[in-house]
């Protein structure tokens, strides 16, 4: 049986550094708390951190997903399409995105109401866990959640700096190993992602 569907429409960015650090940035200019950015952080030694702009959606995505320490912070992403800033508390993240790949044309092309169908997410999910490991569509989010992504268009990150805590995390680096935040990862590949993501509430179906 389907429960309370929340909607999420926007960007996410996955970054690796150098340092091993890896970054997952979600900016959603629409959504049911309005507008807002947050980030996750795993660090090297595994512990994930949530980066989230108000209690409110500190305590959503902490229901939803599995982080170690939460912090609420000011969130601010500027620039969007292809050159992005980000402060975020004790982040401070620049990247800049290429043209979309052959991928990201294709999934351009997606209509809107299949982009939102959880049908439609299952049917992506082994061609995405094929051609993007660690990636995933469909999935269980936290206790009696259930989550899918629509991908609409992809670029590759092609550069980015970071610096957390005062410390420069160091050049770009793959998404390696997965970030463990919930059922899926973003791609290996620094990616900007763009994309509707639906959260169920008191979903019973599997």
């Amino acid at each position: 049986m389907a429960g309370e569907r929340l909607r999420f429409d926007g960007w996410i960015a996955g970054v690796g550094t150098a340092s091993g650090t890896r970054l997952v940035v979600g900016h959603w200019p629409r959504s049911p708390f309005g507008s807002f950015s947050d980030v996750m952080v795993e660090h090297p030694d595994g512990v994930r951190v949530l980066l989230a702009p108000s209690g409110r959606i500190a305590e959503f995505v902490a229901a939803t997903y599995r982080f170690d320490r939460i912090e609420v912070v000011p969130v601010a992403v500027t620039g969007i399409r292809t050159l992005w800033r980000v402060e975020a508390g004790p982040l401070s993240l620049r990247l800049r995105a290429g043209s979309p790949s052959a991928l990201g044309r294709l999934l351009s092309a997606v209509p809107a109401p299949l982009v939102r169908s959880p049908h439609w997410a299952a049917l992506c999910d082994v061609p995405a866990r094929l051609l993007l490991p660690g990636v995933r569509t469909l999935g269980r989010a936290g206790p009696g959640r259930r989550e899918w992504y629509g991908a609409r268009g992809l670029r590759p990150v092609v550069a980015a700096d970071a610096v957390l805590d005062g410390v420069d995390l160091g050049p770009l680096a793959p998404l390696d190993p997965p970030v463990a935040f919930g059922f899926g990862s973003a791609p290996r590949t620094p990616s900007l992602v763009r994309v509707t993501t639906t959260v169920e509430l008191g979903a019973t179906a599997p």
